[in-house]
């Protein structure tokens, strides 16, 4: 059984029979109409991002799979907050402020790529990244937030998310 696996990336829920994929595709006698429909399908949660998609096509039945990696952190963070780009001046120039329900979810679909044990350290690797792009989290530095964090004045907010950090888990 022959596997050719080709790597692409894709703008979620928006891929295009053309280049890449096409050029990438066709060679290996799927029909990439087909594929890209399977791309758009998958990828459909990521819309607007650019999201890597691996294609792993069985030569010889025509079939394929499809794995949808995930988008970079700062890719999730720009797009929760409606921005094209990071600020160039973090410190003193904010893009955007989001609720720390928003950097908690963007958390649990990162998680598989983060080597953080706890939903709690999770947060904090996102506040991190968030504080280095420009963006404030509950009005606040993302700083003063891990501070917060750490003195547990967002517990019953993390218990709320816990069992789906556990969940990810299995």
């Amino acid at each position: 059984m022959a596997k050719k696996s080709v790597k692409i990336l894709v703008e979620g829920g928006n891929a295009k029979p053309g280049p890449p994929i096409g050029p990438a595709l066709s060679p290996l006698g799927v029909n990439v109409m087909e594929v890209v429909k399977a791309i758009n399908e998958a990828t459909k949660k990521y819309e607007g991002l650019t999201v890597p998609v691996e294609v792993i096509v069985d030569t010889e039945t025509k079939k394929f799979e499809i794995k949808v990696g995930i988008p970079t952190t700062t890719a999730l963070l720009l797009k929760a907050v409606g921005a094209k780009e990071p600020s160039g001046d973090p410190a003193h120039k904010k893009i955007g402020d989001l609720p720390l329900e928003k950097i908690i979810e963007i958390a649990l679909i990162k998680k598989p790529q983060l080597t953080a044990k706890t939903l709690k350290a999770a947060v904090k690797t996102i506040l991190g990244s968030a504080r280095s792009i420009g963006i404030t989290v509950n009005g606040k530095d993302p700083k003063q937030v891990i501070r917060e964090i750490n003195e547990g004045l967002y517990d019953d907010l993390f218990a709320k998310y816990e069992k789906e950090w556990e969940k990810e888990e299995e």
